[in-house]
């Protein structure tokens, strides 16, 4: 677990990395460009042998990127302050956490953990002076940059005011999301390097699957990075071109060994039992489990203490389920990790982060939507998976847990 930390320092490195990987897999080597190269209809075989990860992990990876391509150089543009900490701030104000704005010292501001914190981690990296040599450069003249990062915190911005009317506008601080994508927008189009190529070199995070909601399709030709491609449109967004990112983990990690020993229960889920069209299989789902003795499924919302008790049941569970939410993914997948909990995905045509470097069939089982809801299915293939077995997936999560975290809870 002391390996975590690494990545709180350069997830940039890998993002922008594989993110001109993108840039360069469009034209040397496409791909299917909107699913998922996992087969998501892996059968539950408890005999069946883990295979060794990747022969070169990613810092090999990387080293062998740099050598023939050398640094990445990225533009962040000097967005105006609205965009960055004035969104941290509007978010403060709305929940009664500021009485001045702008504030004085910006190093007080405080980002509020959620899912969606990749932004933040992208942003104070690349402000940092103490960066050291890295496979990302910085760099202060635009005609340098293989890449510009569009810093703008898109996911915060969706979510500052707690309850928005449904005509769409700002409420209680009178900000407005909209306008600030708008604001956004106009300011990029006047930018030269902008128009040299239409953005097709730029990078917007957008984790959020509503973030950039209503400037998407003018911002498509750059790099998106975004949780999965639930609510973007094939001509949109795709695996050629985009990045997958992980969500950050929840829930505190476990600080134990692995084993199962103090793993009492088979299979564990806590979370909204009703979502939106993406995730309408969790409610089948809790009526096939709930009764089911060594199953512990309960309807949660996010507060600190479910998160509590998300963490006591993760982290005493063989087993943790990862139905879709909304979209195809959800941040359960990545707080399972972390809890060296097996996760078992449902979720078909799921894309999941750095698949290239990470073969997920390793440290996660995946079932399709339908084999999971017939009755008695899941619980009695779980039941068949060895103690041996169970040991090689932990095993497995522990080797590539830094790839996913980027902070702990």
């Amino acid at each position: 677990m002391a390996r975590k930390s690494i990545l709180k320092s350069t997830v940039v490195t890998v993002l922008c990395v594989f993110g001109l990987y993108g840039l360069s897999t469009t034209f040397f080597n496409p791909i299917n460009p909107y699913h998922s190269r996992l087969d998501l209809s892996l059968p539950l075989d408890s005999s069946s042998k883990s295979l060794s990860l990747l022969s070169t992990d990613s810092g090999e990876n990387l080293s062998k990127f740099s050598r023939n391509f050398g640094p990445v150089k990225v533009y962040m543009y000097d967005l105006p302050r609205k965009f960055t900490y004035g969104v941290i701030e509007s978010y403060a104000v709305a929940r009664g956490g500021l009485e001045k704005v702008p504030v004085d010292d910006v190093s007080s501001l405080k980002y509020p953990g959620h899912q969606h914190s990749g932004e933040w981690y992208l942003f104070s990296d690349l402000i940092r002076e103490d960066r050291g040599r890295r496979y990302v450069v910085r760099v202060s003249d635009p005609e340098e940059a293989d890449l510009f990062y569009v810093s703008f915190f898109s996911s915060l911005s969706l979510v500052v005011n707690p309850i928005r009317p449904a005509n769409g506008e700002g409420a209680g601080t009178g900000y407005s999301d909209e306008e600030m994508q708008e604001s956004l927008m106009e300011w990029l189009e006047q930018q030269e390097y902008w128009k040299r190529n239409n953005g097709r070199d730029h990078v917007f995070i957008c984790q959020d699957p509503n973030a950039l909601h209503l400037i998407v399709d003018r911002v498509k030709n750059g790099v998106l990075l975004v949780s999965d491609f639930g609510r973007l449109r094939s001509d949109t967004a795709s695996l050629v071109k985009d990045v997958i990112l992980p969500y950050a983990h929840r829930i505190k990690s476990y600080s134990g060994e692995i084993g199962v020993e103090n793993r009492k229960s088979l299979l564990f889920f806590m979370g909204n039992r009703y979502r939106k069209e993406g995730g309408k299989i969790r409610d089948l789902l809790f009526q096939i489990l709930e009764q089911e003795e060594d199953v512990i499924i309960k309807h949660g919302a996010q507060s600190r203490e479910s998160r509590r008790m998300a963490s006591q049941g993760m982290h005493s569970s063989k087993f943790c389920l990862h139905p879709a939410g909304d979209t195809p993914s959800a941040c359960r997948l990545f707080d399972a990790i972390v809890s060296l909990c097996v996760p078992v995905i449902v979720s078909d045509q799921i894309e999941l982060p750095f698949e290239d470097v990470i073969d997920y069939r390793k440290i996660a089982i995946f079932v399709d939507s339908t084999s999971a809801v017939k009755p008695g299915f899941l619980v009695k293939n779980l039941r068949k998976i060895t103690r041996e077995r169970i040991l090689e997936y932990q095993r497995e999560m522990q080797e590539v847990i830094w790839h996913l975290t980027v902070m702990d809870a």
